[in-house]
């Protein structure tokens, strides 16, 4: 009896929990299909009139399509630029053991806890060209993902045996087909999973676009956000359309993939 009261505790907890998560989703889909004044209550009453309109202004009058060509390829390229190089990295500092590549691993984990200072990163972008350029921005959105890069693909790197690397060295394996044909599809589940979290991560980042570029045309789909807030505070009804579809392609990404970020972290989760 006594546990069977404990279960249905927790399941009434579970499920005041997920409303409390919901319900801030639902008053903002509800009222992005509604009209001006029936927007401006901001109440979680269903629409009089559900006007899907109002997504087509959204998507006019905000550059929504450039916002996302921006985000998709700024998150696409640096996760994937940091996933491939980070993995080499991690698997030469883990094979490797010696007191220089322990003292470069802990050396790149400081990144966790030291933040980003545009200020001077701004310097070093005008002095080497490439501030104001979407080149920059993928270089550092790449170069803030290695911590966490390196700290996951490592540890799970530490579960592959190591002498599945000396049986394909005495087949007369080198060192990139090693790691490219042997090593890299093991690493798949961890690789997939650091991905779509660091896609997420560079898709949601809002500051590292907001000191690094100061033209529209390289804005990702959070700062067209931003820019058409300030155009339409008065039209809630649009503001809500267009957090949707911000908040859209990432909720799509992590439904799909949720199964491989859990068993990527799960499967990782081994002592260094």
């Amino acid at each position: 009896m006594k546990k069977k009261v404990i279960y249905i505790l927790k399941q009434l907890v579970c499920i005041i929990l997920s409303i409390i998560v919901i319900t801030p989703f639902y008053m903002v889909f509800v009222n992005s299909l509604k009209t001006k004044n029936e927007a401006a209550r901001m109440n979680l009453s269903l629409p009089r009139e559900w006007l899907f309109s109002n997504y087509l202004v959204v998507i006019r009058e905000g550059n929504l399509i450039q916002g996302f060509s921006n985000s998709f390829l700024y998150a696409f390229l640096s996760a994937t630029i940091a996933v491939v190089t980070c993995a080499m990295a991690a698997f030469v500092l883990n094979r490797e053991k010696s007191k220089l590549n322990r003292m470069i691993y802990y050396f790149i984990l400081c990144g966790f806890f030291f933040p980003v200072n545009f200020v001077t990163l701004m310097k070093i972008f005008n002095t080497i060209g490439i501030a104001n350029t979407r080149f920059g921005l993928i270089i550092a959105f790449t170069s803030g993902m290695v911590p966490f890069c390196i700290f996951t693909i490592s540890n799970f790197i530490s579960s592959v045996p190591v002498e599945i690397d000396e049986a394909a060295v005495i087949d007369g394996a080198n060192a990139l087909m090693l790691f490219f044909k042997i090593v890299l599809p093991l690493l798949k589940p961890v690789l997939i999973t650091t991905f779509l979290l660091q896609f997420m991560g560079v898709w949601n980042d809002f500051m590292t676009p907001l000191y690094l570029s100061s033209t529209s045309k390289m804005w990702p789909m959070n700062l067209a956000v931003y820019n058409f807030f300030g155009k339409m505070s008065s039209n809630w009804q649009y503001v809500f359309a267009d957090i949707i579809l911000t908040c859209l392609p990432v909720a799509v990404i992590y439904f799909f993939g949720q199964k491989y970020i859990i068993s990527g972290l799960s499967s990782g989760a081994v002592k260094k």
